[in-house]
């Protein structure tokens, strides 16, 4: 598979198909350089996405053009124990064999990008992945929650660990779950 490039912010051409695909480990750089522009306060080392593609390429997508494969956005997301998201920039160095929860660690389309229905279209993927596992959870941030919460995310109970660790991830961090078995009259 060959990597994806990243265009500078500008107006994507009208017939450009934007589609999702599986990411690779090649995909990283580009990916950094989308996360660095939308998320310049929560910095990620190449080597955490990189592990995450390498754990779970399943929940590991890349937003691209078709025809040049540039990189618009990206998901990356894997199972987890329930109430245990991975702290900001941590290796896991495997899966738990007993995650029971889902987890989007992130979603990420750049603006230009945006209003054409993408990211429902991803999550909806990914909740087929979710399907195996009873809740599917995440930190919602940048005042984000509502947009989750069309998807059937609500705020959680935290205990004091959780707490603290929410804390690198900004003042207005929020860990939101929903139960996969509930159907969602914003996905159809």
């Amino acid at each position: 598979m060959k990597e994806a490039t990243i265009l500078k912010p500008k107006k994507i051409p009208t017939k450009a198909k934007l589609a999702w695909r599986q990411m690779s480990v090649n995909d990283i750089e580009s990916l950094v350089r989308v996360a660095d522009l939308i998320h310049p306060g929560l910095p990620e080392s190449d080597e955490v996405f990189a592990e995450r593609v390498k754990l779970f390429p399943e929940g590991c997508l890349a937003l691209v053009e078709g025809e040049r494969d540039e990189l618009y956005g990206y998901v990356i997301s894997h199972p987890t124990r329930r109430r245990q998201p991975p702290a900001l920039d941590s290796l896991l160095r495997e899966i738990a064999s007993d995650a029971d929860q889902y987890y989007i660690h992130d979603l990420a389309i750049l603006s230009e990008a945006r209003g054409r229905g993408l990211a429902q279209e991803c999550i909806n993927k990914l909740f087929g992945i979710a399907q195996r596992y009873p809740t599917t959870s995440l930190v919602s941030v940048y005042g984000t929650a509502p947009f989750w919460g069309r998807f059937g995310f609500v705020p959680e109970e935290i205990d004091e660990g959780l707490k603290m660790k929410l804390l690198n991830y900004g003042n207005d961090a929020m860990y939101l779950a929903r139960k996969n078995e509930e159907e969602q009259s914003t996905l159809n």
